[in-house]
C-alpha cells in the first residue's frame, strides 16, 4: 500500500512579492528550496498564516541568496506581501518506508537558510 506522506517544508516563509500577471505558481529562493530538498516543478501546498487560504501550486526555482518567494498568477489574489506562508510537499511511499521516514522541516529566519 502506498501512502502520501509530509517530504519537506518551509515554516513560516514571508511573502516578498505576488505577481497577479504571470503564469501561476510558487517562486522560492534556490537556497530554501534546497534546504527542503523540494526541486522546480513540484507541486508545494501553500498555507497562508494570515488569511487561513489552502491552495496548491508549483515551484519555480529564484534567484539563489534573494530569499524570494513570490506568489505569481490566480495565486497572488490569495496572499498579501508580507503574509507568513508555510510551504508544503509530499511524496507516496510504501506504509512500511513511512513509519521510518524523515521529513525536512526548514525553520528560515528573515526567508534564509540558518
Amino acid at each position: 500500500m502506498m501512502i502520501e506522506v509530509l517530504k519537506s517544508k518551509l515554516h513560516c516563509v514571508k511573502v516578498t512579492d505576488a505577481n497577479l500577471h504571470y503564469m501561476g505558481s510558487i517562486t522560492i529562493d534556490e537556497d530554501l528550496m534546497d534546504a527542503a530538498g523540494m526541486v522546480a516543478g513540484e507541486k508545494v501546498q501553500v498555507v497562508d498564516n494570515n488569511n487561513g487560504e489552502r491552495f496548491e501550486t508549483y515551484i519555480i526555482k529564484g534567484e539563489r541568496g534573494s530569499g524570494c518567494i513570490c506568489l505569481n498568477g490566480a495565486a497572488a489574489r490569495k496572499v498579501l506581501v508580507g503574509d507568513t506562508i508555510i510551504v508544503i510537499s509530499y511524496a507516496l511511499m510504501d506504509f512500511e518506508e513511512a513509519k521510518s521516514f524523515q521529513p525536512r522541516v526548514v525553520f528560515p529566519e528573515n526567508n534564509r537558510v540558518k
